[in-house]
């Protein structure tokens, strides 16, 4: 069946079978990504990480050799992360934006860590490509699905640590008063 000038394989279900908790953009600026945010959504606080090398980061089957900034909030029930990427090289976000560029680049969703590679693989059947993979807290992979959906498709683990880690952040954006610390380290107090 041929889509959008995709050859797409003939399926019997939906591929995204898990929730989506996740929207991500990706920008040129973290901090003012924050605080746009916040100002616009009042969504936040927001926990950053800079400089973030995943183990086993690879992009299109080669080793990623850029690290990235890492900005994550919640605005009610969603998980909002931002990413800025500081030097050049390959990436997925350099397959989506030029330098000086910035905007929505991924939806997200919790897969069971056991799941993680029989997911990539029934994306890679169905003719998506994983384009980047990795391990931080939780196997993580991303598919190529602009064809389908106009953005990539984030398969994150789901395991104890990972749920600890989202219930922290989710938990602060709970108790916060909308305010004070707007922009904190990479881990919930």
């Amino acid at each position: 069946m041929t889509q959008l000038g995709h050859e797409w394989k003939e399926i019997m279900e939906p591929l995204i079978r898990y929730p989506i908790v996740q929207h991500a953009w990706f920008v040129n600026d973290i901090d003012e990504a924050c605080r746009k945010w916040n100002m616009a959504t009042g969504a936040g606080p927001f926990f950053v990480t800079r400089g973030h090398w995943g183990d086993r980061h690879l992009y299109r089957g080669e080793e990623m050799t850029v690290p990235l900034d890492y900005g994550f909030g919640y605005h009610g029930d969603t998980h909002v992360q931002f990413i800025q990427q500081n030097e050049e090289g390959p990436s997925i976000y350099r397959d989506m934006y030029g330098a000086g560029e910035e905007g929505f680049h991924h939806i997200g969703m919790l897969v069971p860590d056991d799941d993680i590679e029989r997911e990539g693989e029934k994306y890679e059947a169905a003719g998506f490509p994983v384009a980047s993979s990795l391990w931080s807290v939780a196997n993580v992979i991303y598919v190529d699905t602009r064809e389908a959906i106009g953005c990539f498709l984030e398969l994150h683990g789901d395991n104890s640590g990972i749920r600890e880690v989202f219930t922290g952040w989710k938990r602060a954006s709970d108790e916060w008063d909308g305010h004070t610390d707007l922009i904190r380290g990479n881990r919930a107090q």
